[in-house]
């Protein structure tokens, strides 16, 4: 059985960023990561390669040479494979992505495509589906559990009102994995030792089919601010009696 992980590297939410008209620029010090959700995908192919004989696990990362360094914490992690699809550091759109990895991943006939349910920084949600789409294969949303048994699946989903629905799904099919009871594996020794020796597969993605952008990000602007906050000033107690004195005035108290 054949598993490919989609993870993306992004920045760790404590960097600082400054907007310049429709892109964030991140100011030093710069720190990556794998989205967390993509973390919880790999880790949940990692169980079913656990649990199951004859998996094998890709993982797969679209960006710039720094996805290296989430490819390689993969394999740390478990994985068998990493593939990288070269791209520039500005982020394409996600029909753009889910075109780059449907043209490599549509001749390698997998038989379960894992994603997180939306990337931690733009929280779209919209590469997977988009995807399996493009693969002709059914696909299943926001699953925080995943069964193999017998050749058949189970997914079981979260919808709202914290109700869960329970699917059968038909292999080959594309997952996008929920935050769950699951947490991701610390990479082994031994993992990141082999990690540094391998060479991922690397794939330029001007050499790959995109469909025409259709979307284009115009600009990017914090939050209208509704309203303004008070700071107290003082000592301790003299905002402790502003604080109440206002509590007071608006009949809070």
């Amino acid at each position: 059985m054949r598993i490919l992980a989609c993870i993306k590297q992004v920045w760790e939410p404590e960097s600082l960023f400054s907007l310049q008209g429709a892109e964030l620029r991140p100011r030093p010090p710069l720190r990556r990561k794998i989205s967390s959700y993509d973390e919880l995908a790999l880790e949940e192919a990692l169980r079913l390669k656990d649990r199951l004989p004859q998996v094998r696990v890709t993982a797969l990362s679209v960006g710039p040479a720094s996805v290296v360094d989430a490819l390689r914490r993969a394999l740390g992690m478990g994985a068998d494979q990493a593939v990288h699809i070269l791209a520039p550091e500005q982020p394409p759109r996600p029909a753009t992505l889910a075109a780059w990895i449907a043209a490599w991943a549509s001749e390698q006939k997998f038989d379960l495509i894992l994603t997180g349910v939306m990337s931690e920084d733009a929280m779209q949600g919209a590469v997977g589906p988009m995807l399996a789409a493009r693969l002709r294969v059914p696909s299943v949303t926001s699953v925080v559990s995943l069964n193999i048994e017998g050749g058949a699946m189970t997914a079981e989903r979260e919808m709202e009102g914290g109700r869960r629905q329970r699917l059968a799904v038909q292999l080959p099919a594309l997952i996008t994995i929920q935050s769950g009871p699951n947490q991701p594996r610390y990479p082994t020794l031994s993992n990141l030792l082999r990690a540094k020796k391998t060479t991922p597969l690397t794939l330029e993605a001007t050499g790959l089919a995109a469909p025409i952008e259709r979307e284009k990000v115009l600009a990017i602007a914090p939050p209208e601010k509704l309203r303004t906050g008070l700071v107290l000033e003082g000592d301790a107690a003299q905002k402790a009696q502003r604080l109440l004195a206002i509590l007071r005035e608006r009949a809070l108290l």
